[in-house]
């Protein structure tokens, strides 16, 4: 190196990738090379880290050498703390964190060490603590940098990171309370109060792991009993009490809308709203502003766990009582109330349902308030959010008069204040139904307008099913004889326009496009699904029967219009179960009928339906007899090829699911029947399916056949079972083996294992001798021996009952190693051949 200098640069970079390499898991190493290729790394440490201390002289390769330095500490080798604390490359990233030009080679080096003085297999804070003594200090030296407008906004980002980072790696440290550690939450507290979100957010990975450890009970073990568990708890939480108040007054502000929202493009726009319409549905969101919304409401949800909902709550009051003060200035500011009501709605779950001290100063402005779309919509949010507190709550009936008059209110303002109404007007009806039982011809007139698309309401249609649902909940507190009336009530605006349209005759019907019918349909489903009155119900499936049997014959060949119906008898079924009498059995000769000329696969979970509650029924062993085998009959007729399976997989999807039903309701006329060879056969054909329903459902309806014995009588068909499965399972171990190793996507891997496990544990030696037979056709250049016997162990290992997770790290070894490269993979499919393997018969 001193002789020839100009080396020097490229060996570093040699030197800094080295340990990378370790982590590609784009390079086809078999996992043993990897992890032997780590192992001689990690045994040349010191080696490499005196060479680079060597190279520290040469000042304009300073920062090339504290990148590889970062490098190598990713290994996580375990050097002593003590040694690295007064190591000279530990010392040179420190110093240069006071540099003028701060090095993000140095912060990248600081990052790491936080990093593996906390990691378990470098021993752990505690055996590091020499090394956390020496970083920490520099770190905290750093917090005045945080507020300095004169530094760069990327010196900023680059020390809020090491905050950060400090916070996340020493939570456990942190969460103790101790003096110093409070030092290091203050600062956490000035990074979450930057103005820059990109900055701020870097620290709320750390809130959630201290809320974690904190008000987990877990946490409080090792103080021995119970009494010094809960006052060692009592004690932190108080301790951090004041962080976590600070915090909540530091994040809220956050979720304003932007001034330029109207600016965003539709697509956005869209996405925005939803985020604040639905959280919970919006985790994936990739949008800046509807990650920010996410994450604050996680935020404000970690701190009512720590504070618990009340206290966050009179916090939020203040801002929302500031807000309100806005709305009613010159500019007519409406946005920070409409932010503080987002993060009141974001607690809702964490706030007492008797609290009786801020919630009703809260619902007494939600009337004042400006009729501003936005601010309206999560006004009636809210009211949705807080259903349960207005059950427990109000026991005078005008609140809940004045909580439906600004859900009507916002019914009748845009389309997405309605959508938001609708969704409230659901929590309240169904936490509130027993106190609404009194309003029902109000609740009625709201939801007749809102479906007949009368008045002002701007309900959608699919948002209309919120308030179907809303009824259907109220109806179902009421007795029998008030809820048979009231649910006529319900279906009349429903029926009369499907009603309409049969009586202009079948020609008429055949040409409506399918929405036209579907809208009406799908709100007998939501009916069915929520007036939880079984006779009620079957008698009004029963008087909609030729209605439904209108469109069944008519519209058969229509999938959108079949799936709603279908979806509606399931709920029907679902709801009524034995009540269904007479009706049960024309649905049923119905879509057996259908099925065979129109293979709708909801007519296939429709049966999945009935066979789950009538399949152990005796008295209905025959009409479900005749229909497994006309369904499942036609079915493996349809489904002859991978090819059919993948032009088909709903079909398949729904096909399986019905066959995994059947062996668990009725293995009495599912197994001994001529259909189940068959199925069995045909499942073979469609297990390397690439649609993922599809194959799921195949290798569960397998793993069932397997676990027979654990389903209800499945033990007295076993006899049955072996004579099918045993000619075949050579085959359908190949065929197995071939998925995990590459004829399915890796993310299948764990429904595979269990199969083959499944099928391992049935069937003890002879599944070994299926599954040695299978390994043996694959070539040692893609499967070495001793990966192929590590294995098989495994296997030999589950069939004796040993636990099935010590049977998955070698699984998955296989797969990884035949699934390495392109070639590899061809290699092993090519010798497994699976899909010529299918459509061999058997004798």
């Amino acid at each position: 190196m001193n002789s020839h200098p100009e080396f020097v640069p490229g060996f570093l970079e040699l030197l800094t990738v080295l340990p990378e390499e370790v982590f590609n898991y784009k390079i086809a190493a078999r996992p043993e090379r990897r992890r032997q290729f780590e192992k001689e790394l990690t045994s040349q440490m010191e080696v490499a880290l005196s060479t680079l201390t060597a190279c520290l002289h040469i000042n304009e390769l300073k920062e090339q050498v504290l990148e590889a330095f970062a490098s190598w500490l990713r290994l996580k080798h375990r050097i002593p703390g003590s040694v690295l604390a007064s190591h000279p490359l530990v010392l040179t990233a420190l110093s240069s964190l006071h540099s003028e030009i701060l090095s993000e080679a140095s912060v990248n080096v600081i990052s790491e060490l936080i990093h593996y003085s906390a990691a378990g297999s470098s021993g752990g804070a505690t055996v590091n603590m020499p090394l956390i003594q020496v970083i920490v200090p520099q770190i905290m030296s750093l917090k005045a940098h945080l507020t300095d407008s004169s530094k760069d906004e990327e010196d900023v980002k680059a020390i809020a990171r090491l905050f950060a980072d400090m916070g996340d790696s020493y939570v456990e440290l942190i969460a103790t309370g101790s003096d110093e550690s409070m030092l290091i939450v203050h600062a956490l507290l000035e990074v979450a109060s930057h103005p820059e979100y990109d900055i701020a957010s870097m620290t709320f990975n750390f809130w959630h792991s201290l809320q974690v450890i904190l008000t987990k009970r877990d946490s409080y073990i090792s103080f021995g009993n119970e009494a010094s568990a809960e006052a060692e708890r009592s004690r932190r939480l108080q301790v951090f009490r004041s962080a976590y108040e600070s915090l909540v007054s530091l994040v809220s502000f956050r979720v304003q809308y932007p001034q330029d929202y109207q600016d965003l493009s539709l697509e956005d726009l869209k996405e925005f709203k939803h985020t604040r319409y639905d959280l919970a549905c919006c985790s994936s969101s990739t949008l800046t502003e509807s990650v920010m919304l996410i994450a604050v409401a996680d935020v404000l949800i970690d701190a009512a766990s720590v504070l618990g909902g009340d206290a966050t709550l009179k916090i939020l009051y203040i801002k929302f009582v500031e807000g309100v003060a806005c709305c009613g200035n010159k500019h007519n500011e409406w946005r920070p109330a409409e932010a503080a009501l987002f993060c009141i709605r974001a607690i809702s779950t964490y706030v007492s349902v008797v609290e009786a001290e801020v919630m009703p100063q809260v619902m007494a402005l939600l009337p004042k308030l400006p009729q501003q779309p936005q601010l309206l919509q999560t006004v009636c949010l809210t009211i949705g959010a807080y259903s349960k507190w207005f059950d427990a709550a109000s026991s005078d009936p005008s609140i809940l008069a004045s909580v439906l008059s600004i859900l009507t209110s916002g019914m009748s303002t845009s389309e997405d204040t309605a959508a938001a109404a609708a969704l409230a007007f659901r929590h309240i009806c169904d936490d509130c139904r027993k106190k609404l039982c009194g309003y029902l011809d109000g609740l009625y007139n709201v939801y007749r307008t809102a479906v007949n698309g009368e008045g002002s309401l701007k309900v959608s249609a699919e948002d209309s099913l919120h308030l179907v649902e809303a009824l259907s909940m109220v109806i179902t507190e009421l007795p029998q004889v008030d809820a048979k009336k009231a649910l006529e009530m319900l279906c009349l605006p429903v029926v009369t326009p499907l009603q309409e349209i049969i009586n202009q005759g079948p020609e008429i019907l055949q040409k409506k496009h399918p929405r036209d019918l579907t809208v009406h349909i799908d709100r007998f489903a939501y009916i069915f699904r929520y007036v939880n009155h079984p006779e009620a119900v079957a008698d009004a499936i029963q008087r909609l029967w030729p209605i439904f049997k209108a469109i069944f014959d008519i519209r058969a060949w229509d999938m959108r219009t079949m799936e709603s119906l279908c979806r509606a008898c399931k709920y029907a079924v679902r709801t009524s179960k034995r009540f269904m009498g007479i009706t049960i059995g024309a649905i049923l000769e119905e879509i057996q009928g259908l099925y065979q000329q129109h293979q709708q696969p909801c007519f296939l979970y429709l049966s999945s339906e009935v066979i789950k509650i009538f399949g152990s029924d005796p008295s209905c062993a025959s009409y479900l007899h005749n229909l497994i085998e006309a369904l499942f009959k036609r079915t493996t007729c349809l489904l002859t090829s991978i090819e059919e399976f993948t032009s088909r997989p709903d079909v398949a999807d729904d096909c399986f699911l019905l066959a995994s039903r059947c062996i668990r309701y009725c293995p009495q006329l599912f197994i001994p029947s001529s259909v189940f060879p068959s199925l069995v056969d045909c499942s073979m054909i469609g297990i390397t399916v690439q649609h993922r329903e599809a194959s799921n459902s195949i290798l569960t309806f397998l793993s069932d056949i397997f676990d027979l014995a654990k389903s209800c009588k499945g033990e007295e068909f076993l006899s049955v079972r072996d004579s099918v499965i045993i000619p075949r399972g050579a085959s359908i171990t190949r065929i197995l083996i071939a998925s995990l190793t590459g004829a399915l996507p890796s993310s299948r891997l764990e429904t595979v294992t269990y199969a083959l496990l499944a099928l391992t544990r049935a069937y003890g030696v002879r599944s070994l001798e299926w599954a040695k037979e299978s390994v043996s056709l694959i070539p040692l250049t893609a499967l070495a021996e001793v990966e192929r016997s590590r294995f098989l162990q495994a296997l030999s290992e589950a069939a004796s009952g040993v636990d099935v997770n010590a049977a998955m790290a070698p699984v998955e070894e296989l797969s990884d190693v035949c699934r390495r490269n392109r070639t590899v993979q061809e290699i092993v499919q090519g010798a497994l051949k699976p899909l010529e393997l299918n459509r061999v018969p058997v004798l």
